[in-house]
């Protein structure tokens, strides 16, 4: 089975943290931030995917980013 990594430097010590951004239109103007994202990130090079918060859980977001 072929090991699998970040596919910048190959690293797997990744964290997540959720963020949340505006979108447009009024919710830009009045800064309400109602779009959710779950952001993966390596560690080692730092190279970040976002995924959609509301679709995908913990385990399978990490899972993806390392090809799995």
């Amino acid at each position: 089975m072929e090991e699998k990594g970040c596919i910048k430097c190959g690293s797997r010590d990744a964290d997540q943290k959720e963020v949340a951004m505006t979108g447009g239109g009024l919710s830009k103007i009045f800064d309400v931030q109602n779009n959710k994202f779950r952001v993966v990130f390596c560690k080692n090079c730092g190279y970040s995917e976002f995924y959609n918060a509301q679709t995908s859980t913990a385990g399978n977001v990490i899972d993806f980013f390392f090809g799995g």
